[in-house]
């Protein structure tokens, strides 16, 4: 199994990133760039032919032609922290006390800074129309894809989505399943709530954008870059944000700005970066 892709990474850490923002070593000025609209998308899902369901609330911003997102539980933001954001300059946002704010306002920038196109990085990976299920699981082979592993690896799974898992058992790759939620996969698997317990076991790190929201996505990162392991991310939190650190730790993005897969029924694009071509 190979190990992360020899990149240089635009910033060492998810905070190092965060502070060249600040200095302005992405372009605009963040103490001039101000979020017109703040807005919050919930949805409740279950897929026909699915036991189960779940909920999503995403947070976003926008900025001028960019919009940042990043996930938070369900009720986690008042409507006051929404109404705040609009018409906060960049800067005062990265500062911030709610964490997923910070992720979203720096998502907005580097969205505006740094676009999803091939001059960045981005390689198009087009989701064809359908049911919400069938979309779900498109996006999954499309980020699946992206695992450089041999058949029988164990893959270390951060944020369980279904349609995932069952993209790997179609690899033949073993995983371990890690959600704060707790709970069980479709197929009856406990879900650990300790993924951090799990790395030494796991020779992958397939990881979704909701731990730079929840803070624990520097502890993967770091995990991965100092034991070679791929760490792979999917992400609609910080869509923008985590192409940025290919080269510190993270090998490959699949990274799907707003509006997400499960909003619209009709074609769709995601933007890959990284490992697997």
């Amino acid at each position: 199994m190979s190990t992360a892709t020899a990149v240089r990474a635009d910033a060492s850490s998810y905070q190092d990133l965060v502070a060249a923002v600040l200095r302005g070593e992405f372009g605009p000025d963040p103490r001039a760039e101000r979020v017109s609209v703040a807005f919050t998308t919930r949805q409740a899902v279950r897929h026909e032919g699915r036991c189960g369901g779940y909920r999503n609330e995403v947070l976003s911003l926008r900025l001028g032609e960019a919009v940042g997102s990043c996930a938070v539980e369900p009720g986690e933001l008042s409507d006051g922290a929404v109404e705040e954001c609009v018409g906060a300059d960049i800067a005062r946002l990265l500062g911030h006390a709610p964490l997923p704010v910070r992720v979203a306002a720096l998502d907005a920038y580097l969205m505006r800074a740094r676009p999803h196109s091939p001059a960045h990085g981005a390689r198009p990976f087009a989701l064809p129309a359908g049911g919400s299920l069938d979309k779900s699981r498109a996006r999954a082979r499309a980020v699946v894809e992206l695992i450089d592993a041999a058949p029988g690896a164990r893959v270390l799974v951060v944020g369980v989505v279904n349609s995932l898992l069952e993209a790997l058992r179609e690899r033949g790759l073993r995983y371990v399943p890690c959600d704060l939620k707790g709970g069980t996969t479709e197929w009856g698997e406990p879900v650990r709530t300790d993924a951090h317990a799990a790395l030494e076991r796991c020779e992958v790190v397939l990881a979704s954008g909701m731990t730079l929201g929840n803070g624990s996505f520097e502890p993967l990162r770091e995990h991965a870059l100092a034991h070679g392991k791929p760490l792979v991310m999917f992400a609609q939190t910080g869509s923008a944000v985590l192409p940025r650190l290919i080269g510190a730790g993270v090998s490959a993005v699949c990274a799907e700005p707003y509006p997400f897969f499960w909003l619209d029924g009709g074609p769709g694009t995601v933007h890959r970066y990284g490992a697997a071509r």
